[in-house]
């Protein structure tokens, strides 16, 4: 008799390449995006739901722009413009909210929200000057602000301290009073008979000042150190 060796381990068919292996077990199939050529994923990065919604923001200026030069009388050109103001404001909350339901966050994502929220507000403050409803030195204050924690964070990535200058909550509330602040001032009437929305307006964009000053000092506060160490 002829003697016959080990048995042969019989080989598994090749996985689909379509399929994940965890933990020794064929997975789920990739995602389309996992499998989609590296080329084509930057594109995909631009047209998700919630980064459209960004850009929606960066669109509405124009648009809230040149409704006070359309032929139409002022109560409604200014109700046009705060309807889109809210309208558009409102997307902040929901592209967020969308990009984690869909699980579709990205750094791209992330840099280009706080781009498009300081676009609107400093272009709703531009145009609220030239409608003589907001002072000037407000302007100064809120557009310089943007300007300046905006180079600050830059830097601060830069050096690898970004966590200094994470969003603390004045900014948030300085925010918050800005985006009340500015539809009150666009619609410049008696808000359902009552509320007189140019004085009420007027006091919460000054208040929103103080906080814009408030926070950024904080944020510089907060930066000064690292920098310094970081000079050594």
């Amino acid at each position: 008799m002829v003697p016959q060796g080990p048995p042969r381990a019989i080989e598994a068919p090749p996985a689909d390449p379509q399929t994940r292996i965890r933990g020794g077990r064929l997975g789920a199939p990739e995602s389309i995006a996992a499998r989609m050529p590296p080329t084509r994923r930057p594109i995909t990065m631009f047209l998700t739901v919630p980064t459209l919604l960004t850009w929606a923001r960066i669109a509405a200026i124009p648009l809230i722009v040149a409704v006070f030069y359309l032929p139409w009388p002022a109560e409604l050109r200014n109700l046009i413009a705060t309807v889109l103001f809210v309208l558009f404001a409102l997307t902040d909350w929901l592209d967020g909210w969308l990009a984690r339901r869909l699980n579709q966050t990205s750094a791209f994502g992330a840099f280009l929200d706080p781009v498009a929220d300081k676009f609107l507000v400093c272009a709703s403050v531009l145009v609220l000057v030239h409608l003589k409803r907001a002072d000037v030195f407000v302007a100064l204050i809120i557009i310089g602000r943007e300007i300046a924690i905006s180079a600050l964070r830059e830097w601060m990535a830069h050096i690898g301290a970004s966590r200094s200058v994470a969003v603390h909550m004045v900014g948030k509330a300085k925010t918050l009073v800005q985006m009340v602040a500015i539809p009150f001032l666009l619609y410049d009437g008696a808000l359902f008979g009552v509320v007189d929305t140019r004085l009420w307006g007027t006091a919460l964009i000054w208040i929103a000042a103080v906080l814009t000053i408030w926070s950024m000092a904080y944020y510089l506060r907060k930066a000064i150190p690292e920098i310094r160490a970081k000079a050594r």
